[in-house]
């Protein structure tokens, strides 16, 4: 018996870390219940920013300062978390150059800026499916099907494949509407959406499934084909449609909000994207 009292007494100490804990875990749970109404009431996630911030290196700013236009119309409180984002895409992804072609460090900043352009309203921003970046000199052959391809994103491989030249022409022409970063990273990021249970993919599932319903409206087909406003490759499916749809709200945006205002503010909502005056 006192052998008992005793090992009562050597546990108590335990009590208040025990309470500490179980209040912890149901303050957690209730901020998960904010976080989602949050999310799902506003179309945006409550938090995105971090407590510690990586950074690029000298020259890898400068590159960004002088050559990524985005970077430029930015706050310096945005500044801070695109150079933190970019420098974490650097870090977590492995480049890799394909027919002897040498990788330098402005194709990486430059690559993981667009990626970090379309995801910078996201609280998930890392392209989780993307292990690789694979870089050729120019239009590159794919076994995926035994085409010519400028870029893809290959869900298999874990790998993001672009032609250079085909890359920094469309990030270099900023009012085309070809984007050929834009559309690869829409394509990871749809997959992304479809295989994740995040409050950035419901808000994507959500805002695009209202995209494919405005589709569905009469008036919105005659005007699309009145307009011919997209190019005819958007209508390939519905996935190439919002790659497509993509590469026009950042390169385009308000030109694309005069003709189709209701599409435009669904791509804002899904990405989130309220930043250098969008």
């Amino acid at each position: 018996m006192k052998y008992l009292l005793q090992a009562d007494t050597d546990i108590t100490w335990m009590a208040p870390y025990a309470y500490t804990i179980v209040l912890l875990g149901f303050v957690f749970f209730l901020f998960r219940i904010f976080e989602n109404w949050y999310s799902n009431t506003f179309d945006k996630p409550l938090f995105r920013h971090y407590l510690v911030y990586k950074n690029v290196s000298k020259e890898q700013k400068h590159i960004l300062e002088t050559e990524f236009h985005f970077y430029q119309l930015l706050s310096k409180k945005h500044k801070r978390q695109f150079r933190h984002r970019v420098a974490t895409f650097i870090t977590t992804k492995e480049f890799v150059g394909r027919e002897n072609l040498e990788v330098t460090d402005r194709m990486k900043v430059l690559i993981a800026a667009v990626g970090c352009m379309l995801s910078f309203g996201r609280k998930n921003y890392e392209y989780s499916l993307i292990y690789y970046v694979l870089i050729y000199p120019e239009e590159f052959y794919s076994t995926l099907n035994e085409h010519h391809h400028k870029g893809e994103f290959n869900p298999r491989e874990k790998a993001l494949v672009l032609s250079w030249k085909d890359f920094e022409n469309g990030y270099r022409i900023t009012d085309d509407n070809l984007n050929l970063g834009i559309h690869e990273f829409m394509h990871a990021m749809q997959l992304e959406a479809r295989q994740s249970r995040d409050l950035d993919a419901a808000r994507f599932t959500k805002q695009f499934q209202n995209i494919l319903k405005r589709l569905t409206h009469q008036e919105v087909k005659d005007k699309l084909d009145e307009t011919r406003y997209f190019r005819a490759y958007a209508f390939t499916n519905q996935y190439e449609f919002m790659a497509v749809l993509a590469e026009y709200f950042i390169e385009s945006p308000t030109d694309f909000k005069d003709h189709f205002p209701q599409l435009y503010d669904h791509i804002q909502k899904l990405l989130n994207f309220k930043f250098a005056g969008y």
